[in-house]
């Protein structure tokens, strides 16, 4: 018999009543046992509980590989956009700077503006550095001008002066504060 893989051939000319004859389905049942005892052989059939217990094993282990990889992807994106908002900072400094300078120069217009883009930026991690009276802190201050301390008492190095702010995002300081100290 030359049939295709599981079709059985009929009685007849295999138009008339489509019933599979007897030599068709006593070969079809061979080739079953014959595949059992073929599988049978090899080892292949496993206790089912047994490879329940390597499935779920192998489901808690992608399991916890796709929550690490979950949590390692936010941990990832958040610092992009960290960096992106800082790079976008970055580029604000000179407006800020600007602002500064007209506002030292006399100009009132200016101050609600650089206000405005400071509080807008803050609650994102914007810090203004403008250490005027604290001890100096050569991590986010950078001395241009030292002066002895004019009484003696030597405290250590103080701000007195701020030439020009310095600023931080998210605890990282991005420009130091430009600063004249004594002591």
């Amino acid at each position: 018999m030359n049939e295709p893989a599981g079709v059985v051939p009929t009685v007849g000319d295999g138009a008339s009543s489509g019933e599979p004859t007897a030599e068709a389905v006593e070969e079809l049942i061979g080739e079953i046992l014959e595949a059992d005892e073929a599988v049978a052989g090899s080892g292949e059939v496993t206790d089912p509980i047994v490879e329940r217990d390597a499935f779920l094993a192998d489901l808690q282990r992608v399991s916890a590989e796709f929550s690490n990889f979950k949590k390692q992807t936010e941990r990832r994106n958040s610092e992009v956009v960290s960096r992106a908002r800082a790079d976008l900072v970055q580029v604000l400094l000179p407006v800020l700077d600007a602002c500064d300078m007209a506002v030292d120069q006399g100009s009132d217009g200016v101050e609600p503006i650089r206000a405005a883009i400071s509080a807008a930026l803050t609650p994102l991690g914007f810090e203004v550095i403008d250490p005027v009276g604290e001890a100096f802190d050569p991590n986010r201050h950078e001395a241009v001008i030292h002066e002895a301390d004019s009484d003696g008492a030597s405290e250590g190095l103080r701000v007195v002066e701020v030439m020009r702010r310095g600023y931080g995002w998210a605890g990282r300081v991005m420009r130091p504060a430009m600063v004249r100290v004594q002591g």
